[in-house]
């Protein structure tokens, strides 16, 4: 008879959906998780909030408590599953356990984005790690790719779909024609997103997520609030059509690139080109595509949020926590410390780039030469042309300008060749004070 295994007792912080989806695999698949560790994760102390709130999973008695000293105070818990979202109490709750001699792992990316280096940095000093394969794609093991499996390889780009909220809303727009706000409801519906989605759609998670993987790939220090972003919550159905008729969908990217050993770093509703891996991403799932020097093209793809896959993540870095492997690792990679950043992060406006243009005009001779006008003075070179009538207005629309009876206003499209952020900035602001551009123009980055 094969003598029991040596049991490991750990706890978790925060009972909502991925605490208590980590519950679920420690009690009920222990058989599975001790095989992987070589013991037994015994889940010794579940720290909520409010005692009394019902919970997605039946505990054993006397493992549930609003009492945080229950973890802290008992030296034979080892390590810690921190679920506690926001900023605050989550770094005093962080702190409070590392000083205590836990090892933590946590699902917290705004935490980590905006308090890596003082969390790291305590960590480190106490001899502590900290554990967070479950902050940036959910199941997706991109942290540990990133990090262990790729480093014979400097990685030269990542390109990825962080934000699940984001790709379902865009999803609905497509395939149902649904315009935002229909689809936003739709999301909030199915629990993909909050009550108050502006984290999600305004390009704030995708920046915070990519933040951390620019670090972990390229030794960059950039706040996420450094990194040019621009949301999908003010973009038209309309836009979504005619991407589709120019053989694009449009996906939220946030995308880190080395070009002349600068970092190229924004996240941006983008044109990708139908049929290529990432315009293939549909509903809630995330998916980043990596170039390695070594390795070449690598493309990760699935559920990047969710009770289950989350807490996937989640138990994986506890098991590599109790057997040692992430010790190793956290003070290896010396993440957040304060070595000289790797790279630089380039000036938005030298970023190189295609891009979908839409322009609502009046229809009379002359509006499309005025508009090539203003794009060739900036140096914006023209690679196509889309123009479709329509003779209605859409709401809140005057007629202005040099307008006759009888004429109509359209929707005129330009894709451009490649061209600088900044050129094509200034030609959409010089564009919008033309008499016959109507407001609300549109400017996005052309992908593939």
């Amino acid at each position: 008879m094969a003598a029991p295994l040596e049991k490991t007792k750990v706890g978790i912080v925060g009972m909502g959906t991925v605490g208590s989806g980590v519950a679920k695999l420690l009690l009920d698949y222990g058989d599975r998780t001790a095989r992987h560790a070589g013991r037994t994760l015994w889940l010794e102390s579940v720290v909520v909030r409010d005692f009394e709130k019902p919970r997605g999973v039946e505990l054993p008695k006397g493992v549930l408590t609003d009492d945080l000293t229950k973890i802290t105070k008992n030296p034979e818990i080892v390590a810690v599953a921190h679920l506690v979202g926001g900023l605050e109490p989550a770094r005093t709750i962080l702190l409070d356990l590392l000083e205590s001699g836990k090892d933590v792992i946590t699902a917290n990316k705004a935490l980590l984005a905006e308090h890596g280096p003082e969390l790291f940095d305590r960590a480190r000093a106490l001899g502590r790690s900290i554990a967070f394969e479950a902050s940036v794609a959910g199941g997706i093991p991109i942290i540990a790719n990133i990090s262990q499996c790729l480093s014979a390889n400097q990685i030269e780009s990542l390109l990825g779909i962080l934000n699940g909220t984001s790709n379902f809303i865009l999803t609905q727009m497509e395939e149902r024609d649904a315009d935002y706000d229909e689809a936003v409801r739709e999301a909030q519906r199915l629990g993909y997103a909050e009550a108050d989605p502006t984290f999600d759609v305004d390009g704030r998670d995708a920046a915070q997520k990519l933040a951390i993987l620019a670090h972990l790939a390229f030794g960059a220090r950039v706040h996420w609030s450094q990194i040019p972003r621009q949301g999908i919550d003010t973009l038209d159905v309309i836009d979504l059509r005619y991407a589709k008729q120019l053989g694009y969908r449009i996906k939220l990217l946030a995308s880190a690139q080395l070009v002349e050993d600068a970092l190229e770093l924004h996240v941006s509703p983008t044109l990708v080109k139908i049929g290529t891996p990432l315009a293939e991403v549909r509903g809630a799932y995330n998916a980043i595509a990596v170039v390695g020097d070594a390795v070449g093209r690598l493309f990760f793809h699935g559920l990047g949020a969710g009770q289950m896959p989350t807490a996937s993540a989640v138990v994986a870095d506890m098991i590599d926590t109790v057997v040692g492997r992430t010790g190793i690792t956290f003070r290896t990679l010396e993440l957040w410390s304060n070595r000289e950043a790797r790279v630089t992060q380039r000036d938005y406006d030298n970023v190189l780039g295609r891009y979908y243009m839409r322009f609502r005009v009046d229809d009379h001779p002359g509006v499309l030469a005025e508009v090539a006008g203003a794009l060739g003075r900036a140096s914006v070179s023209i690679a196509s042309v889309l123009q479709q009538e329509t003779d209605q207005l859409r709401p809140g629309e005057n007629h202005v300008g040099p307008q006759s009876a009888g004429e109509s206003i359209v929707d005129l499209v330009i894709m451009t060749h490649k061209a600088s952020e900044g050129a094509a900035r200034r030609a959409m602001e010089d564009i919008s004070k033309l008499p016959s551009v109507r407001p609300g123009s549109v400017r996005l980055r052309i992908r593939g």
